[in-house]
């Protein structure tokens, strides 16, 4: 296998909030000790509920915030220990693509300039040789050449995903981490979008990091999931294992909710009690045991750790193996 372009080793991201005048400072563990490691060429599918630490990997990822702890490792540097020149250079390796493609470009550049700003400050390219990528880009993703010269507001939601997508692709990056890239569009375009993601891994050999609340999304783009709960992973391994046979319970409810059309592919509901905890007062023990219907009574005082069970790495006391 080849070597990985982004592996997260235990990565850790927690913020100091205040909570009053007369009360002392809490500790949010946005992201509490996530690993991973992503190949080239290969999609990683980042899934949970709104809250669970999704966007905050995706910005440890994108060195737009440092960890607290852990390693994270791009191309092999270890970039939470690196000085600026190194982090500078790394940042070209790993590029992001927002959830509202409209708010991420500029409105008052056209997209000829918006694709080439990448290459002026990070190439040494001619003014000729930055126009002849965009053109080349711009084509790539699906646009004409005549769209180059326009701005964001005359294009289609789906088009002005189709520049982002261009932007972060510009400098040829390792690695892209998408935040949503699809939930913002009609669903006929949202197809077009995976397809372009794909198409595009398949001629660059880029891996992606893809978050998303849409496992129907996940099943069609990913190589590998990772389930997220309360900033850390509860269950992770090869697609056709965690969407095809879940062991944690918080996977086998997020499963259940996914709307079908054929009855047989239904999937037994599992109706989770109450809401997430607040990162304010987490809850001793396993984080999900407030909620979970399978708890035990060691749930509720031992955290479990990740251990291989059925081609897979599951946190949960209830799962045998």
């Amino acid at each position: 296998m080849a070597e990985a372009v982004l592996r997260a080793d235990g990565l850790t991201r927690h913020y100091r909030v205040g909570r009053g005048l007369f009360r002392d400072h809490a500790t949010v563990k946005a992201l509490d000790g996530v690993s991973f490691a992503l190949a080239p060429g290969r999609t990683l599918a980042v899934v949970g509920e709104s809250g669970c630490g999704k966007s905050t990997l995706a910005r440890q990822l994108t060195l737009i915030e440092p960890p607290t702890a852990g390693a994270l490792q791009i191309d092999g540097v270890d970039a939470a220990r690196a000085d600026a020149a190194t982090l500078k250079a790394l940042r070209r390796r790993v590029q992001m693509v927002f959830q509202n493609p409209y708010a991420s470009l500029n409105p008052r550049k056209t997209i000829a300039a918006a694709l080439a700003e990448p290459l002026a400050i990070n190439t040494a390219l001619t003014a000729a040789e930055r126009r002849e990528a965009v053109l080349q880009m711009v084509e790539r993703v699906g646009l004409r050449p005549e769209h180059a010269q326009r701005y964001p507001h005359m294009f289609s939601g789906g088009q002005r995903q189709r520049i982002a997508i261009a932007r972060a692709m510009m400098l040829g990056p390792a690695a892209v981490v998408a935040d949503e890239p699809t939930s913002a569009l009609d669903v006929s375009i949202q197809a077009q979008i995976l397809n372009l993601f794909m198409d595009l891994q398949e001629a660059t050999g880029t891996a992606y990091v893809f978050i998303s609340h849409n496992l129907a999304v996940v099943e069609h783009v990913a190589h590998e999931v990772m389930v997220m709960y309360f900033g850390a992973a509860v269950e992770q391994g090869p697609k056709a294992q965690v969407l095809g046979a879940p062991l944690h319970p918080y996977t086998q409810a997020l499963l259940g909710a996914v709307p079908v059309l054929r009855p047989a592919d239904r999937r037994p509901r599992i109706a989770l009690a109450g809401e997430m905890p607040s990162p304010l007062a987490p809850p001793a023990g396993c984080a999900f045991h407030t909620r979970c219907p399978s708890v035990q009574p060691r749930c509720r005082h031992e955290v479990p750790m990740l251990r291989e069970v059925g081609g897979r790495r599951v946190a949960c006391h209830v799962v045998a193996g």
